[in-house]
């Protein structure tokens, strides 16, 4: 099958299962997995943080970094299209007591300036402590311009809040900027880095940050349920793709662009943006469902369902990519 579904269905290879099968493991909740560690001290290198905790889910990831800058009753801005706020359960209200502030998004991903600072509340027990700003970068594909980011964050530190970056694709925005991953996590207090998606692991994601925050962190993931024992055996898969999958990347993003192109050529589709490993399509409503349907009986899975998007990733080639325009055109063309 051609998956475009999310560059969440990567498999892993033969070379990064050798690698799962010949890790060292210990148990990590007693802190001695040697495989994690170095992945948890390799990330924080790379990232310019003091230290990292290796999550089985970014999700989880996010929450206990949530929960580790903001107490009970806190509030955290976030704008209305983020992984933390909308597409993560509610986690951090449900089981963090933590009040999310939403803003809506800018067109780019980003949050506008003034209404942050519209959103921060006075010291005053009418109302919840703002405490925290969550970005999120890529954000719907899209990079977040790197001025903007320093401006969103200095007002923030300005302001008395802490700040965390969703970067589950933060290795895609790092390619596509052509900048060093360390640099685009530099303005940020923690990170959130995702393996399991263009990464290609099968599972995992590295919180990074000041020690001390990642200590209260640690505290949280076992709470959630994230204390793992022989976690070497996963964390092995993530220093795999650090080593090994980041470059590839960039093939993506040229993949999407192509896909981008080749389904703008049809004309009952309109492309309304495409950015790194993404594109978002406008389909009417009434070819949607019989054209998801099309698709998959010639071997080409897509969803449809909330927005037509088509993510390309490590398991999809450039050949793969030309036989789903052929087949959208010949859907079209029927």
């Amino acid at each position: 099958m051609i998956d475009l579904r999310s560059d969440t269905v990567t498999r892993p290879g033969q070379s990064m299962l050798a690698a799962m099968s010949a890790a060292q493991v210990g148990d990590d909740v007693w802190g001695d997995d040697p495989t994690v560690l170095e992945l948890q001290a390799r990330l924080a290198e790379r990232t310019g943080k003091e230290a990292g905790l290796f999550f089985p889910s970014g999700t989880q990831s996010n929450l206990a970094a949530l929960m580790a800058h903001c107490a009970r009753g806190d509030e955290y801005i976030v704008g209305q299209s983020a992984h933390t706020y909308k597409y993560e359960g509610g986690g951090a209200a449900v089981l963090g007591s933590i009040q999310p502030q939403p803003i809506e998004n800018a067109p780019d991903g980003s949050l506008p300036l003034d209404k942050i600072a519209a959103a921060i509340k006075p010291i005053d027990n009418h109302f919840a402590r703002s405490k925290l700003l969550a970005l999120e970068n890529t954000i719907g594909g899209k990079v977040l311009p790197a001025e903007y980011v320093a401006k969103a964050t200095q007002l923030a530190r300005d302001r008395g809040l802490s700040t965390h970056l969703d970067g589950a694709r933060v290795f895609n925005a790092a390619v596509a900027s052509d900048k060093p991953v360390r640099e685009l996590c530099a303005p940020f207090d923690t990170v959130s880095i995702c393996f399991s998606k263009g990464l290609g692991a099968p599972v995992g994601s590295v919180l990074v940050g000041p020690k001390a925050l990642i200590d209260v962190a640690s505290r949280w993931r076992k709470v959630l349920g994230g204390g793992m024992r022989q976690s070497g055996l996963l964390a092995a898969a993530c220093l795999y793709a650090l080593d090994h999958h980041v470059d590839g990347l960039a093939q993506d993003h040229a993949n999407a662009a192509h896909l981008a192109a080749g389904l703008a050529q049809i004309e009952q589709i309109r492309i309304d943006s495409h950015a790194t490993n993404m594109v978002f399509a406008h389909i009417p409503d009434a070819y949607c469902a019989p054209l998801e349907a099309y698709l998959k009986e010639r071997g080409i899975l897509t969803q449809m369902l909330y927005a037509s998007r088509f993510v390309t990733h490590r398991d999809v080639s450039r050949e793969d990519i030309d036989t789903v325009i052929r087949a959208v055109k010949d859907y079209f063309a029927r």
